[in-house]
């Protein structure tokens, strides 16, 4: 006698919605995680469970980033007096793993990491207020024929997101969550700044004399000492460590099965199909 047994795991979706705060980490914070300076973020997305302790998820992410020198605790940082702000548009595809089965337990830490494209254009404000987009005005003479090493930077890019958090079953149709989403870039130009200030008469002619207040904004402040602009060369940022963004807040994770989910989940949601081939 030979006995064959069929098992499949009830395949699930969920739309997930994301509430929180986004910030960064680069040239103007050198925190690698704070909430300092942090602005909002919201997401929302699409779950697909492939078992009951993988699944892939995808999602469409919004948050602000931004911060400025005069936060910091370094006294030659808040002399430099640069700041900048952009709005984070993502689109991410994630696979998920969660450590308990959530049919079986009211809790599970778990981690995601994926792929992810995100648009970005830094941009900050004068001294009157007014607000300038920094990519165009080539402040460390991005794109300009006296710098060919220093190619324009592109407002598109790719980034690997990985995190993790913990959930919470509060329903039958409801899961909340915790989470800490990392995303490490491939570019320096987050915040529009990178290596050093190239020369300003160079800077003027080929960009006007916005981009050389926005190049340098050390003459703004009160009592620096100094408002002349640096030679170029000097430091401006640093070039060896690449910026990231990160995400930190609650996930709201609801079952759009139509099925019912108290049967699925008292059967934790395997079904056994035994057949007796004689």
């Amino acid at each position: 006698m030979l006995t064959l047994t069929f098992s499949f795991v009830h395949a699930q979706f969920h739309v997930n919605l994301f509430g929180g705060f986004a910030n960064y980490f680069g040239d103007l914070q050198s925190k690698a995680y704070t909430t300092q300076q942090s602005h909002g973020a919201v997401g929302a997305g699409l779950q697909y469970d492939l078992t009951s302790h993988i699944s892939i998820l995808g999602n469409a992410t919004y948050g602000v980033i931004g911060a400025s020198d005069a936060y910091s605790s370094e006294a030659d940082l808040r002399a430099r007096n640069l700041s900048f702000q952009s709005r984070i548009y993502e689109g991410n595809l994630l696979l998920e793993y969660n450590l308990f089965d959530l049919n079986e337990h009211r809790f599970t830490p778990y981690a995601f990491g994926g792929i992810a494209i995100y648009h970005f254009n830094p941009y900050t404000y004068d001294s009157l207020g007014r607000k300038a987009y920094l990519k165009g005005l080539s402040t460390e003479g991005e794109g300009l024929a006296a710098y060919p090493d220093r190619k324009p930077y592109n407002l598109f890019q790719l980034a690997i997101p990985f995190g993790g958090g913990v959930k919470f079953r509060v329903s039958d149709r409801v899961v909340l969550a915790y989470e800490i989403g990392l995303r490490k870039l491939f570019t320096d130009y987050l915040d529009d700044v990178s290596s050093t200030y190239v020369d300003q008469t160079i800077l003027l002619n080929a960009r006007g004399p916005e981009a050389v207040e926005m190049a340098y904004r050390g003459n703004e402040v009160k009592g620096s000492g100094s408002s002349a602009y640096p030679a170029a060369g000097t430091i401006r940022g640093n070039p060896g460590h690449k910026d990231w963004y990160y995400t930190s807040g609650i996930r709201v994770s609801i079952d759009l099965d139509t099925k019912s989910l108290s049967a699925h989940r008292r059967n934790r949601g395997v079904y056994d199909c035994p057949t007796r081939v004689y």
